[in-house]
């Protein structure tokens, strides 16, 4: 497989990796500057050589894998027989520059309602290098025309119509973030519900006034759910620094909220 098609299975399966570029060459070696190889956790693609070379990057690309790095490194190894390796000795006699890209798993971010909040929502996240998926129990707010909008994103955008929104949860990736703010707020509820049943969710957040909020944690506790359980659930949502009502606002505040969670940031309350 060439090293590009493997990087975009990597992604496709949401899977992460190391992208190894040979960027310099000095005396004798066993590939060209702009050799390639790609690294994932249990296989590889391409090559740059072989040999203690080849396994020197695959090793040290593992263990960024591991540890979730995500900026690049380089790399110097020398071939020769006077440099003590752990993977062989390889004589060529030069020395090779090695930079090593981590190609992390994007972020998920599941919409579930498509009005005015959820379509400028869509705007601004579809221009993250995230995977998004729209989900919307009306068709109309998912018609071509209405997302049209999205067409050059750089997100990659999948389109869900349920009339059921709560069954479309079990399909998401691993770890995806939920944001809940459908036209109906028992269609909300019943998110709620079925998104603390799915473990393998990452934030879940609704959209709606502290009120709403209330009534709905007493709710989740009728249905069996543990105030630990429901503390998964952030409501109301948003970064609070970001004031207003008008959609493409309080969507500003949601995705801005949301950017920072990618980051790892906490946004104060």
């Amino acid at each position: 497989m060439h090293w590009s098609d493997a990087v975009r299975r990597l992604r496709e399966d949401r899977q992460p990796g190391v992208l190894v570029t040979v960027v310099a060459v000095r005396g004798h070696a066993p590939r060209e500057a702009g050799a390639k190889l790609v690294v994932g956790t249990t296989a590889t693609w391409g090559s740059i050589g072989g040999g203690n070379l080849e396994e020197t990057a695959i090793a040290r690309a593992r263990v960024l894998v591991d540890c979730g790095a995500a900026e690049p490194e380089t790399l110097v190894v020398a071939l020769s027989d006077k440099v003590r390796t752990d993977h062989g000795r390889q004589c060529c006699g030069g020395e090779v520059t090695l930079v090593l890209e981590p190609l992390p798993v994007v972020p998920a971010v599941a919409v579930f309602g498509m009005g005015h909040v959820g379509l400028e929502l869509a705007r601004i996240l579809a221009r993250h290098d995230v995977e998004l998926h729209l989900v919307d129990s009306r068709a109309d707010q998912l018609a071509d025309d209405r997302l049209a909008c999205l067409a050059d994103a750089l997100a990659t955008v999948h389109v869900h119509h349920a009339p059921l929104p709560e069954m479309e949860l079990g399909g998401l990736p691993a770890g995806s973030h939920v944001l809940i703010l459908t036209h109906d707020h028992a269609e909300d509820f019943a998110l709620c519900d079925a998104a603390l049943r799915c473990r393998q969710l990452g934030s879940i957040g609704v959209i709606g006034s502290a009120a709403k909020w209330q009534r709905f944690r007493q709710g989740l506790l009728v249905e069996g759910h543990t105030e630990e359980e429901i503390d998964r659930i952030t409501s109301p949502i948003g970064d609070p620094t970001v004031v207003g009502k008008e959609p493409a606002t309080i969507a500003l505040a949601v995705a801005t909220a949301l950017v920072h969670a990618f980051g790892g940031v906490r946004t104060r309350r």
